[in-house]
């Protein structure tokens, strides 16, 4: 099965890349991290990746068009090329790739869309430093110019936000517009300004564009023309005054002026970089060439770290603004991305923070990398001297922290509640808390740059130099010191039982150690190679390493079994915990994934992700993700599929854990804030149940003062609406009245009417007959005239004709020919002069009579209008005449309906007096009843009194109750004295176990010496029984006996004295052996006798804790129940008292009197239950108590409590 490992998800930002941010629309944004440009969804957190090209050596800039469907990337190599993407295609396809053809370019600085997204500038690097203009969509490059020289460099280059063929190009000491015209970019503008640093530029308008300098000045161009200018100071912070004093260099920074590295444009205004961590946001005045400085935005400090205010010291490298002015972007120098809300910003004013976009990025070499296996987290640690915990099941930062010091390795404890970091003075062990990473203890291990748990968490191991410490992770004591490599020890490796490690160095050797006795038990030595990672098959039988001879080694028992060749340097390596697969990382930042057992060809599936080499990989322990870091200072998260796209199913089944690890102190803080609020309620309860008593009392009041209101309104609107009746008859009778007069005025109105108007109708039609016959005449007459006109011009213009050609001829014969021609000239003008002013008079007269024409046609068009006017005002006279009419039947209809309903009222009044006789007479006897329901609520009163006499007394009577619970508590915290007295006890006696332990330690200690003395009393015998043996042989030669009996002397003299002493001591020897056995027996039974009453009181104590709790559970119920019975009691009570008032106000006498009688008879029936229960619970607790007494005389000693009694609730 081939595998291959496909990018899910990444942590990261590469800061050296220019414009390293931008949107593609308003919730999605585009950066480039590790070798890929990722487009990551702000709401939904998901991201998709564009990966690099695979020969290129890093991507150098980004560029966005306009309508933000497409992306160019320029990647450095041996030839620079940008690379067009479709941004509208979910796999972002790739359009066209561009180059400078024969131009020896090895990268493309920066580079901008035009306008229509049709053309694309791009500003090639050293040595020529050419600025080439394509058409990107045909690849042809429309023309090539060289912008600037080496000393010179080019920062940033656009296009105008409305002209194709305008380009800006700004850097260090340059300031460039060109134009392109005629196949080729010219300069159009004069560089007479003093030569500056120019970091960046925007359009503001299609003329005018805002630069910023490297010295604080932000310069405003308008056609190359300078038009405005201003310093960018940022304002002394509040936080400022807070802090100590400041260092050397930050008075340095703070003395130079701010970098304005970054500006970008909206609708308002702009926004520019104001120096370390601060953006100014600058707004249009009124005026028409200025600009307001309206607030400043800063980087928040950084909390987790250290020195919070060092996040403050980033320089933002880009500014970017979402497409709807919305939101405002920034990347720093640091690999952060920053946001914020542009309308949060003006509320805020001057205290406006950016916030995190994402999460806080690693900024340097991530050099540690580490997971877990009970819950879904990764460790990794850096030069930026932080260490981060991440989930990659929630993809998110859980926790981090940042120290003094440079880490160089992570290691994370199995259960993920622990983290091992070995930082440049020491080696420590901390805890992973809630809120916090809190240093728990710390080891004399300097610069360890590797370490690692054991599978079990029980053991972990940590390199320093050349020599690998193993330490317990319970005791923390130094059990095992690995000695044998001769150079520093590069990884490490526990087996899946954790009874062997494999470790390799840059001595080119792999060791294979037993961890339970120290010894090296496999070794491959390879002076050559300079191993930098290594792993291990699960079956413990095979050895990977890689290392600096560009291969991969399998090993297995101290010998090389195969090797793969390959043409960059691996520098990690890890195999999945099925072990079916083998990831290995490269030098270039590429992962390698291959099947296990190796191919004898080389067989590999190759992956793009880091643009730097690998430092560390992982594999979780599902085999469902590699995690890979890089000297690019990214996280990257690889999901493990096969070729066919599906997931690997994981053959172990993983629930994670969801324990977390919190302080006592922070645990008690939290109680104690719930405590405080528990009673903050339980106020806010009695407070609200007082005001709503309050409120019922104000109520009911009210209600009271409604009842007479209502009684009162009751009456005056019987008043009033007797009244009103007289009224009404009134009015009724000068209706009739009015409406005879009004009928009689309608008539004698409409015949005037219709005859005024008959006659005003006569009089106008005559009149527009006269005026019709007038306009006749008129235009008879001017037709007229404009024919006499027209004729008698003709015959002028016949006549002058002929006047002046006789007198033409006459003149050419008398003069000469020159003269001739001159008159001739001047007649000829003449001539035109005369037509001229014909032509004109012509024209007056046509004028003339066209706008009396004119006149007369508007004076007949207002007659027309007036003449329509009028018969539309005829027409609506008619029909006001008919609607009146109309209205006339109408009101004689609502008359009748009126005389109709007048009847009707007349019955309805009638009706109305009838009932108010019947209301009075139910009024009267209602008032009778509520006479005899006051006596009888007098009679219930007194029951109510004797009641509650009697409730007293059985409150007087539960008093001595809880005087009896009260004595119960004090008993029990005597007993629970007692058990601590027990309990010391006990501790007392380990303590003289843990002595006799020792001594009998000791003993054991002297016998192996006395056991040894006498071994080598034996053995001396035994020589000085052969020496004797040998002398006994010259007893024949008294010389040589006497020789031989003299060397015996010299030999054993000396010892013979300590065998004397020996043989004096045996009596000794004897009485301490029986010594020591009785001390043994006795031992042993005191043992026994411990271990006996031990288990007797751990029972009792277990049976007694439990009858304890029994009883304080069955006190708590029983004063629940009361409880409960009390409130029922009352409840039924109110209950009972609001049901009677509201059937004795509706049913008769009897009723009621028969409803108070069973209530009575309830209530005494509830008094005598209530004391019966009561007395069940005297004899209950008596019960107890004497069983409580016979408890303390049988067991008189107990051992202590393991645990704490449950609070007696009250």
């Amino acid at each position: 099965m081939s595998v291959v490992a496909q990018s899910f998800h990444i942590f990261g930002l590469r800061a050296g890349v220019t414009n390293n941010v931008c949107y593609n629309d308003e919730q999605t944004i585009i950066f480039p991290s590790g070798n890929n440009c990722v487009r990551y969804n702000v709401d939904q957190k998901w991201q998709k990746f564009i990966p690099g090209n695979d020969k290129s050596q890093g991507i150098i800039a980004l560029a966005i068009s306009p309508n933000r469907r497409y992306l160019a990337v320029s990647e450095r190599g041996d030839r620079g090329t940008i690379t067009v993407y479709d941004l509208q295609h979910d796999q972002s396809k790739k359009r066209k790739v561009l180059s400078a053809g024969d131009a020896p370019v090895q990268e493309f600085l920066c580079m901008a869309f035009s306008p229509d997204s049709k053309y694309l500038i791009g500003q090639a690097g050293a040595p020529d430093w050419n600025l080439f203009y394509w058409m990107w969509e045909k690849q042809k490059v429309m023309a090539a110019v060289k912008s600037t020289n080496p000393a010179n460099p080019v920062y940033q280059i656009s296009f105008n936000p409305r002209d194709n063929t305008q380009v800006c190009v700004t850097g260090s000491g340059v300031f460039k517009l060109f134009r392109y015209t005629e196949g080729s970019l010219k300069q159009t503008n004069a560089q007479r300004l003093d030569a500056q640093n120019y970091l960046s530029h925007a359009w503001v308008t299609d003329d005018r564009i805002i630069v910023g300098t490297d010295n604080g000045r932000l310069l405003l161009f308008e056609g190359g023309d300078l038009r405005w200018e201003t310093h960018v100071v940022p304002k002394p912070s509040t936080r400022d005054s807070d802090r100590s004093l400041p260092s050397k260099g930050e008075i340095e920074q703070s003395i130079a002026a701010p970098r304005i590295t970054a500006v970008a444009t909206y609708s308002k205004g702009f926004a520019c970089s104001a120096g370390l961590g601060t953006v100014c946001v600058f707004e249009k005045t009124e005026e028409k060439d200025n600009y307001r400085r309206a607030r400043e935005i800063q980087i928040p400090q950084d909390q987790h770290s250290y020195e919070p205010s060092n996040a403050e010291h980033q320089e933002i490298l880009t500014l970017c603004i979402s497409p709807s002015e919305e939101t405002l972007l920034a990347s720093t120098d640091h690999c952060q991305l920053y946001s914020i809300a542009l309308s949060s910003a003006e509320i805020k004013g001057e205290q406006a923070q950016f916030e995190f976009l994402s999460y806080c990025f690693h900024s340097g070499v991530i050099t540690g990398l580490d997971g877990c296996i009970r819950k879904p987290l990764i460790a990794t640690c850096s030069l930026d001297r932080s260490v981060r915990i991440w989930n990659f099941e929630t993809r998110s930062l859980e926790l981090y922290k940042e120290f003094q010091e440079e880490a160089y390795s992570v290691a994370l404890h199995p259960s993920g509640l622990y983290v091992l970091v070995g930082f440049l003075d020491k080696l420590r062990l901390m805890n992973l808390l809630i809120d916090d990473i809190r240093i728990f203890k710390e080891f004399t291990v300097r610069g360890c740059r590797e370490c690692s748990f054991s599978h079990g968490g029980h053991l972990f191991a940590a390199v320093n130099g050349n020599v690998i410490h193993i330490y317990s992770t319970t005791t923390f004591e130094n059990i095992l010191n690995l000695k044998g490599h001769n150079g520093k020890v590069r990884s490490v490796v526990w087996s899946p039982d954790d009874s062997r490690l494999v470790s390799c160095g840059m001595d080119g050797a792999v060791y294979e150690w037993n961890t339970l006795t120290g010894k090296r038990e496999s070794e491959c030595v390879l002076k050559s190679c300079s191993y930098t990672g290594i792993t291990m098959s699960p079956d413990a039988k095979a050895i990977f390493a890689v290392g600096s001879d560009l291969t991969l080694k399998e090993i297995a028992d101290s010998q090389i079994l195969r090797e793969i060749q390959s043409d960059v340097s691996y520098t990690s390596i890890v195999m999945s915990h099925s072990g079916r697969m083998l990831f290995v990382g490269t030098s270039a930042g590429t992962i390698r994934s291959m099947k296990y057992p190796l191919p004898i060809q080389k067989e590999w599936n190759e992956c793009y992700g880091h643009a730097a080499p690998i430092t560390k990989m992982t594999i979780t322990y599902d085999d469902q993700f590699l995690l890979t870091v890089s000297e690019d200072g990214c996280l990257l998260i690889w999901k493990i599929i096969d070729k066919e796209g599906r997931g690997l199913k994981s053959e172990k089944e993983v629930t994670y854990a969801e324990e977390i690890l919190i302080t006592k102190s922070d645990l008690e803080e939290k109680n104690q804030i719930m405590l405080e609020l528990k009673t903050r309620v339980e106020e806010l309860k009695m407070e609200n149940e007082y005001q709503l008593r309050l409120k019922d009392m104000n109520y009911n009041e009210k209600i009271k003062e409604l009842t007479e209101k209502f009684i009162q309104e009751m009456e005056a609107l019987k008043t009033k609406s007797q009244v009103l009746k007289s009224e009404m008859e009134k009015q009724q009778l000068k209706y009739t009245q009015e409406m005879v007069d009004l009928i009689e005025k309608q008539s004698k109105e409409q015949q005037d009417l219709e005859s005024a108007n008959n006659q005003k109708l006569m009089l106008e039609y005559e009149k527009y007959q006269e005026l019709q016959t007038k306009s006749q005449r008129m235009q008879e007459e001017y037709e007229k005239q404009l024919h006499e006109l027209e004729e008698s011009k003709s015959l002028a213009l016949e006549d002058l004709t002929e006047y002046y050609e006789t007198k033409i001829q006459e003149k050419q014969t008398t003069l000469e020919q020159d003269e001739s021609r001159q008159q001739v000239r001047e007649f000829e003008e003449t001539i035109k002069q005369v037509e001229e002013d014909g032509d004109r008079e012509m024209l007056d007269i046509k004028t003339k009579f066209e706008s009396q024409v004119k006149e007369e046609k508007k004076a007949n068009l207002l007659l027309k209008g007036e003449t329509g006017i009028m018969k539309k005002k005829l027409s609506s006279l008619q029909k006001d005449i008919e609607d009146r009419n109309f209205e006339i039947e109408k009101l004689k209809l609502e008359q009748q309906k009126l005389q109709e309903v007048i009847k009707s009222l007349e019955k309805d009044i009638t009706g109305l007096k009838k009932e108010i006789q019947e209301r009075d007479e139910t009024i009267q006897d209602k008032e009778k009843r509520i006479y005899d329901l006051k006596k009888k609520n007098q009679e219930l009163e007194k029951f109510k009194f004797v009641l509650d006499y009697k409730i007293k007394e059985l409150k007087k009577q539960i008093e001595p109750r809880e005087n009896e619970i009260k004595e119960m508590k004090e008993q029990i915290q005597e007993m629970e004295e007692e058990l601590e007295r027990f309990h010391s006890k006990n501790t007392q006696l380990e303590l003289n176990i843990t002595e006799l332990q020792q001594k009998l330690k000791a003993t054991n200690k002297e016998k192996q010496k006395e056991m040894q003395r006498v071994r080598d009393v034996e053995a001396l015998v035994k020589r000085f029984k052969t020496d004797l043996h040998n002398c006994v042989g010259f007893i024949q030669e008294p010389k040589k006996l006497k020789d031989t009996i003299c060397e015996l002397y010299d030999r054993y003299v000396h010892q013979s004295d300590v065998v004397e002493i020996v043989g004096v001591d045996a009596d000794i020897q004897r009485e301490f052996a029986r010594q020591r056995e009785h001390l043994e027996r006795s031992v042993g039974s005191l043992q026994k006798k411990l271990v006996k009453d031990t288990d007797i009181h751990r029972a009792e104590n277990i049976r007694i804790m439990q009858e304890n709790v029994s009883l304080i559970k069955e006190i708590n119920d029983l004063r629940r129940e009361l409880k409960m019975v009390r409130s029922s009691a009352h409840d039924q009570e109110r209950a009972k008292i609001s049901r009677n008032k509201t059937k004795i106000a509706e049913e008769p006498e009897s009723k009621v009197n028969r409803i108070s009688f069973v209530t009575f008879i309830a209530r005494i029936n509830f008094e005598e239950e209530a004391e019966r229960i009561m007395d069940l619970q005297k004899l209950e607790i008596q019960r107890l108590r004497d069983q409580i007494q016979a408890q303390e005389q049988s067991y008189p000693l107990r051992p202590p409590s393991g645990g704490k009694l449950p609070a007696i609730t009250t």
